[in-house]
């Protein structure tokens, strides 16, 4: 999964969000062993103080811990990673929501194209 940073909001920010994604859809699975800092920073191509202070925001919600000896690991706990999905979810659909709003939809034109959008992802 190819780190997607855009300039119009922080980077710390952007960080944040796709590595809870990357959590979230088990790119790094329950219980697995994160990357080092440096690799992460390189990888996603930041400076590793904006990556150590997004993975210090990751570990203050829960969704990794830091073994002292070992490195960071992320949280077993299904909950956490539960609510953290719930989270990137209502927030891309606010997004989506507000978007369509803007553009002049009504609610239930907004359900229209949803429910359309539905039948083809199951064709």
């Amino acid at each position: 999964m190819p780190w997607d940073l855009k300039s119009d909001r922080p980077i710390y920010a952007q960080l944040i969000e796709q590595l809870e994604l990357r959590i979230c859809s088990g790119v790094y699975p329950l219980g697995s062993k994160m990357p080092s800092v440096r690799d992460l920073a390189q990888e996603a191509s930041v400076n590793p103080n904006t990556m150590q202070k997004a993975l210090s925001k990751l570990e203050e919600d829960g969704l990794i811990y830091t073994n002292r000896t070992s490195g960071r690991f992320v949280t077993e706990d299904i909950d956490v990673i539960h609510k953290a999905r719930n989270k990137l979810a209502q927030e891309q659909v606010q997004e989506f929501l507000k978007k369509m709003i803007d553009l002049g939809f009504k609610y239930n034109e907004i359900l229209s194209v949803i429910n359309e959008m539905l039948k083809e992802l199951k064709k």
